[in-house]
C-alpha cells in the first residue's frame, strides 16, 4: 500500500449505478448530456477531495428499454471536465476489444496534456457481440481473445507514449526546427492480430506514462498501475487484493446511502420496482454515512483505493461531500489532491523513465 491516505474514486457515469437511477435524479433526462451537468458533478467531486473521478464508456448505449439512454463518449467529456478542474484525476474507461491502440494511445496523451499531468485509463473489454458491427469488425468471441487484444493494445499504447522522448520537442526558431528527429523512435510492434510501427502523433504525456487502471483477470498485472478488484465482503477483497500483483489496487464498492428524505433501503426498494439493481460481484453497502466510514477504514488495510458507484449520483453526493469525506478526513484516513501534482504524484507512482531513452543515455556515457 501507498501509505496511510486511502484514495477515493467515483464513477460519474449517467445518473448512478441502478439503471432506473434517472427517475430519482435532481434533474430532467434532457439534462443528462449536457456539459454544464457533467462539469457540476465533477467540481463537486474534486471539492469534496476526491482522487479521481472515472467515466464509464462503450460503443453501445447503456442499459436497457424502457428506461432513458444515451452517453457522449468518455473522452470527450474527460476533455471537458479537465478545463474546469484542477487537482482531481480523471480517467475514461476506453475498451480495446475492437478499438485501435493507436487512436487510443493519442486520445489519452492529449488528455494528460489538456489536464496537464491528471489523466488515468480504465481498460475493459467490450463483451456484447452488438458492438463488433457498431466497430464494422469481426466479433471477438471468447474471453481470451478479449484479453489479447487487451493486453496488446496497452503495450502498444504503452510504447507510443515512449515513442517521442521528453525533450523531442525543441521549438528552434533560429534553425527552424520544432522536432528533434533523434528523439523520435519507431516501436515495431507485431501482435497475434496487427502490427504497429509508430511513432506517436502527440508528444510524451505529461506523466510520462498514464496511469492505467483494470482488471487483473483480463489485463496482465505487470501492465497495470492500478488492479481495480472485486469482492463480495471484505476478505474476498483482501484476497483480491493481495493477490493482484500491481503496485496499486483498489477496491470497487457500491453504495446506497440513508438520506433526509429516505433510507438507503427505501430507496433502492423504490427504484428496484423498475428494474433490479444487478449483482455484479461488487461489495454493496446500503445504510448509513457512518457504517460507510467505518467499511471504508476497514478496508484501508487492504487496499490503497476505493472506487465508489453511487446508486443515484444526486443523492449520494451531496452525502458523500457533507459527512463521509469530511469524516474520513478527521481520521486521516484520506488525502486530498494537492495543487500542482501529477496523478501519478497523488497515488505514490513514480514517473518512469522513456525505454528508449535509456539506451541512448548509456551509449552516450561509454563515448566519454
Amino acid at each position: 500500500m501507498s501509505g496511510p491516505a486511502l484514495h477515493l474514486a467515483l464513477e460519474i457515469d449517467g445518473d448512478g449505478a441502478h439503471p432506473a437511477a434517472w427517475r430519482r435524479a435532481a434533474h430532467s433526462p434532457d439534462q443528462l448530456l449536457t456539459p454544464r451537468r457533467v462539469a457540476g458533478v465533477a467540481a463537486v467531486a474534486e471539492n469534496a477531495g476526491f482522487t479521481l473521478i472515472t467515466l464509464d464508456d462503450g460503443v453501445l448505449p447503456p442499459g436497457a428499454a424502457p428506461d432513458p439512454v444515451g452517453r457522449i463518449g468518455a473522452v470527450e467529456r474527460a476533455a471537458f471536465v479537465a478545463a474546469s478542474t484542477s487537482t482531481v484525476g480523471i480517467a475514461p474507461v476506453l475498451p480495446l476489444t475492437y478499438a485501435e491502440p493507436f487512436h487510443v494511445s493519442s486520445q489519452l496523451a492529449s488528455l494528460d496534456h489538456i489536464s496537464a499531468g491528471h489523466a488515468g485509463w480504465v481498460v475493459t473489454e467490450e463483451e456484447r457481440p452488438e458492438a463488433a458491427r457498431a466497430w464494422g469488425r469481426p466479433p471477438v468471441a471468447d474471453g481470451a481473445a478479449r484479453a489479447r487484444e487487451s493486453r496488446d493494445g496497452v503495450e502498444v499504447a504503452r510504447a507510443l507514449w515512449d515513442s517521442w522522448e521528453d525533450d523531442a520537442v525543441i521549438r528552434s526558431v533560429a534553425t527552424s526546427r520544432y522536432l528533434d528527429r533523434e528523439r523520435l523512435h519507431y516501436i515495431d510492434f507485431t501482435g497475434d492480430t496487427y502490427a504497429v510501427k509508430g511513432p506517436a502523433i502527440v508528444p510524451r504525456p505529461p506523466q510520462g506514462q498514464l496511469v492505467v487502471l483494470g482488471d487483473p483477470g483480463q489485463v496482465p498485472s505487470e501492465q497495470l498501475d492500478v488492479a481495480l478488484v472485486t469482492g463480495r465482503d471484505l476478505p474476498a477483497i483482501a484476497t483480491a487484493a493481495a493477490a493482484a500483483g500491481t503496485p496499486r489496487a483498489f477496491a470497487e464498492v457500491e453504495v446506497a446511502l440513508d438520506t433526509p428524505e429516505a433510507t438507503a433501503a427505501e430507496r433502492v426498494a423504490d427504484l428496484e420496482r423498475h428494474a433490479p439493481w444487478t449483482d455484479r460481484g461488487r461489495l454493496r453497502h446500503i445504510g448509513s454515512a457512518d457504517g460507510l466510514t467505518a467499511l471504508l477504514g476497514e478496508l484501508s488495510r487492504y487496499v490503497d483505493g476505493v472506487r465508489l458507484r453511487p446508486l443515484v449520483l444526486d443523492e449520494e453526493l451531496p452525502v458523500l461531500s457533507r459527512l463521509v469525506l469530511p469524516a474520513l478526513s478527521g481520521r486521516r484516513l484520506v488525502a486530498r489532491p494537492l495543487p500542482g501534482t501529477s496523478l501519478r504524484s497523488t497515488l505514490g507512482l513514480e514517473r518512469p523513465a522513456n525505454r528508449f531513452a535509456a539506451p541512448a543515455v548509456a551509449v552516450q556515457e561509454e563515448a566519454r
